[in-house]
């Protein structure tokens, strides 16, 4: 496990993260959202040791990263925003470089070597010069360095960007794998990314985690209620009056010829029941009746929007 207790890291006077605490347990996949300038790349550098907090202390299974122990940070592997390689030098021969970094045994080496070249897609530019890779070969030679030495803990830092989409697939299955194994830790401006690889999500903004749960746990506490969408075969007189007068149902909003309705729904009603009796009992023909729930990026605009962040919060709390 990895914790953060009250990380804070000034830069003269100006504080770029502000008392920040979470912690990532053995074999969970936490992401980290933020728009640029919250402080997200800061508080990462200070999680891998790579940056000394101001105030405030990181531990690794409950030793301190920036102690006595040099070895400790050994098991942490970190994969930067912007890749630092060596463009003059093979794959193979930079990931050997690596590996002997980081103390590998030869042996070892070789194993973990041939193991990081196939998960990361590298066995058929293994002989290749670095300089002349594409942005994604050369993103994935730094995803197969972070994780050569088969750290405990692994901090990646935007791991999918100049991906194409067949290897953000492949990429994706890897983090998933390797958050099976190990501590991890995600940041990433692809919001979908976050729903689809992380159990729980820490969202920065201004230095200060406003908020942090699963996906789930984000849209009910900071969205609410549920949304139903409805569409009748025909438009009739009276459907809009009818739902409003359903149990539960706030608002409806008619869209498109009149047969279509969103529905604004009370915090913790579902009326999809009740509007399946109510289109049988009038004879109208049902075509759709499905739930509609905010996305995270919704959840972020929102709580990125300092205009609005104060009354969200007001309604939260009320």
């Amino acid at each position: 496990m990895i914790e953060a207790h009250d990380l804070t890291r000034q830069f003269g006077s100006f504080t770029a993260v502000a008392g920040v605490s979470f912690a990532v347990a053995d074999g969970e996949i936490v992401g980290m959202l933020g728009p640029n300038g919250a402080g997200k790349t800061t508080t990462l550098r200070m999680i891998t040791g790579f940056l000394p907090p101001s105030s405030g202390r990181v531990t690794l299974g409950g030793r301190d990263l920036f102690g006595d122990d040099v070895a400790l940070r050994r098991e942490i592997g970190y994969l930067p925003e912007n890749v630092a390689l060596y463009p003059e030098m093979r794959v193979e021969e930079y990931l050997v470089w690596r590996g002997h970094l980081e103390g590998m045994e030869r042996g070892l080496l070789r194993r973990r070597l041939a193991e990081v070249l196939e998960r990361c897609l590298l066995a058929d530019v293994r002989r290749q010069i670095i300089g002349t890779l594409s942005k994604g070969y050369r993103q994935r030679v730094g995803l197969a360095g972070a994780f050569l030495h088969d750290p405990r803990t692994l901090v990646l830092d935007e791991p999918t960007v100049g991906l194409d989409p067949k290897q953000i697939i492949a990429i994706r299955e890897l983090i998933r794998e390797l958050g099976r194994e190990r501590t991890l830790l995600l940041s990433t401006h692809i919001l979908p990314e976050v729903e689809l690889l992380c159990g729980r999500v820490l969202i920065i903004d201004r230095g200060k985690i406003v908020a942090e749960g699963t996906p789930t746990e984000l849209r009910e506490r900071w969205l609410g209620a549920l949304g139903v969408e409805v569409e009748f075969g025909a438009a009739a007189p009276g459907q809009r009056d009818a739902l409003l007068a359903l149990p539960g149902v706030e608002t409806a909003e008619a869209h498109g010829d009149g047969r279509r309705f969103v529905l604004g729904c009370a915090l913790g009603a579902d009326p999809r029941a009740e509007i399946f009796r109510l289109a049988v009992a009038r004879d109208w023909t049902l075509v759709e009746l499905s739930p509609t729930r905010a996305s995270l990026e919704d959840i972020f605009v929102r709580l990125t929007t300092h205009d609005e962040i104060e009354a969200q919060r007001a309604e939260v709390a009320s």
